[in-house]
């Protein structure tokens, strides 16, 4: 599986969710639907997965993770970052790129609203249940390679400084103002 197939599996099981902005279903169905694959592909989107993860491994997306959820720690930026994954390939790219941008999704400033966290611990999981689901075993201990970039040293600050935050994500920081 590369990564277009990947996102076609995330795309599909969003349009079968009864609400496609739930991560933890849209993880659910695109398991679902892994574990029809052969077992070569789904041990390969094991890689993929983990490829995008490193891809949205930046601070900016932190310090915005941390923003939306009132606090973001190591595991809690992976759980964001599975909740991104699960709002498809556009939403990923566009807010990867451009972490501010959250703050145009209607399902982040409805979760601003309502004082809700985003995060989708599930989709980190997709892979290894439906590997179990389709073979009965864990996946194999190669599977994948993670990879994390350094982190952007200009973004070394205390993401509680409301001054630095607002300069730097003037949007997401104009929707969370206390």
């Amino acid at each position: 599986m590369n990564k277009r197939q990947f996102w076609q599996l995330i795309e599909a099981a969003r349009n079968q969710a009864s609400n496609p902005n739930d991560g933890e279903d849209v993880a659910r169905r695109a398991t679902s639907q892994l574990a029809t694959h052969p077992a070569e592909e789904i041990v390969a989107a094991q890689q993929v997965l983990w490829n995008l993860m490193a891809d949205s491994y930046t601070n900016p997306l932190w310090a915005a993770a941390y923003v939306i959820n009132g606090g973001c720690s190591d595991d809690g930026f992976d759980y964001f970052r599975g909740w991104l994954i699960s709002q498809g390939r556009e939403a990923f790219e566009r807010i990867v790129a451009d972490p501010d941008a959250l703050a145009e999704l209607p399902i982040v400033r409805a979760s601003a609203a309502d004082g809700l966290d985003l995060d989708c611990e599930e989709a980190l999981s997709i892979v290894w249940n439906a590997h179990i689901m389709a073979i009965g075993k864990q996946l194999p201990d190669d599977a994948l390679t993670i990879r994390y970039p350094e982190l952007d040293p200009t973004w070394n600050f205390d993401f509680d400084d409301h001054s630095e935050m607002t300069h730097r994500l003037p949007r997401l920081a104009a929707l969370y103002r206390e």
